[in-house]
C-alpha cells in the first residue's frame, strides 16, 4: 500500500508546488488505512490547508489507493 500512496502523491504533488508548497509522506498505517502526511511550505501555513488536505488529497488517495480510509496532517 504504501508504494500506492507514494505515486499518488507524485501525482498530487506538481499542483501543490505550483502554489508554493509540498506534501511530504511520514507514514502509512496499513492496518488502519490512516495515511499520515506533513504539508509544507506555503501549504504548510496556508488557511485553506485543511480543506485541500480533506477534500482534495484524501478524496484523490482514497479514490486510487485501495485501503485507505484517512488522510492526517501530522
Amino acid at each position: 500500500m504504501r508504494a500506492q500512496v507514494e505515486e499518488c502523491i507524485e501525482v498530487i504533488r506538481p499542483a501543490l508546488q505550483a502554489d508554493g508548497g509540498d506534501i511530504q509522506l511520514n507514514d502509512v498505517d496499513e492496518a488502519t488505512g490512516v495515511v499520515s502526511v506533513t504539508l509544507v511550505g506555503a501549504c504548510g501555513t496556508c488557511p485553506a490547508s485543511t480543506q485541500t488536505l480533506k477534500a482534495g488529497i484524501e478524496r484523490i488517495m482514497r479514490d486510487r489507493v485501495d485501503g485507505v480510509t484517512e488522510v492526517v496532517a501530522v
